[in-house]
């Protein structure tokens, strides 16, 4: 058979190329590089100078005398007094506040879980201590609340005939518990509050039906069911309380006994100038968030597997 008889055959195309499952990866990922890149340079690259200066001797009014000491300062700071005073005042105001304001909260988010008229204005007016900055809101209860002269509480003390007890000197870390708890309060709410609106409410009715009391329907069924938003809200709670500076600032520049040791890593720092010091102590609040706040990742993850679960 001749050339031009031949049958004709087409050549097949050549088959398009596809980008390797590695390639999509990165492409998909390409446009998060600039704020991964930026949250590095922000937060990590700090965090490694801060643990290297950790492991020196290293006072800012004396630079030259600056050497290498190992593990002196952390050594320090868990036998020293006062830190360890510092610590044991961190744990009791972190306690003390999330447990108060988890209570509060969920009073709160069951009060506000009935309907009732004028719901969503006391909804926003709960919340709205939550969006006051920090700063601001221990200003408020130092000057407008705790002031032993034209403070709110003692006028209302006067006026019934009762004593004019200055808080902030009597009770110094009752003053910036109460602080504390103002503020997160309605954060705990929204989160209590979250978790009640996601009960199934034909359980709630089957319970009803079959004789069930408020009481018992809150004690087998709602509790259990809160069980996870009331870890979530602790936990997240003491990542910030742990770390919380302004309201020890604010309303008793650490005296009284209310130093806690974010307090205390900044007055080593800019009050004693030991950077090695300081920074060990902040290497420590540190490595206790990232443990807090892994707890919490672990149960924000279980609650997004059982609402998936749900759906």
């Amino acid at each position: 058979m001749t050339a031009a008889t031949a049958p004709y055959t087409a050549t097949p195309a050549r088959a398009t190329r596809q980008p390797s499952a590695r390639l999509r990866a990165w492409a998909t990922r390409a446009p998060l590089l600039p704020a991964l890149i930026f949250m590095i340079i922000v937060t990590q690259l700090p965090f490694v100078a801060t643990l290297v200066i950790s492991f020196f001797h290293w006072n800012s009014l004396y630079p030259k005398a600056r050497h290498f000491a190992g593990f002196d300062n952390y050594q320090e700071v868990l036998t020293d007094p006062d830190l360890r005073h510092s610590v044991w005042t961190t744990v009791l105001l972190t306690v003390a506040v999330v447990v108060t304001s988890l209570v509060i909260g969920l009073a709160l988010a069951l009060l506000l879980d009935h309907k009732f008229p004028g719901r969503g204005v006391v909804r926003t007016l709960l919340i709205a201590p939550f969006l006051v900055v920090p700063v601001a809101a221990a200003l408020l209860w130092k000057h407008v609340l705790f002031n032993p002269e034209y403070g709110l509480l003692n006028g209302l003390l006067h006026y019934v005939g009762g004593p004019q007890p200055d808080w902030i000197s009597n009770t110094p870390l009752l003053a910036v518990e109460a602080a504390l708890v103002w503020q997160w309060t309605p954060f705990m709410m929204l989160i209590l509050l979250a978790g009640l609106q996601s009960r199934d409410p034909e359980q709630i009715e089957a319970a009803r039906v079959d004789g069930a009391n408020e009481w018992q329907i809150f004690r087998h069924l709602t509790l259990p069911h809160l069980r996870r938003y009331l870890e979530l809200g602790a936990l997240l709670g003491s990542i910030y309380i742990v770390q919380n500076f302004d309201a020890v600032f604010t309303i008793t520049s650490g005296g009284l006994g209310t130093a806690n040791l974010p307090y205390t890593v900044y007055q080593t720092f800019y009050q004693a100038h030991e950077n090695g010091l300081a920074s060990a102590a902040g290497v420590l609040v540190v490595i206790g968030s990232i443990v807090i706040a892994t707890f919490a990742l672990r149960v924000v993850s279980s609650l997004f597997r059982e609402e998936v679960s749900r759906a």
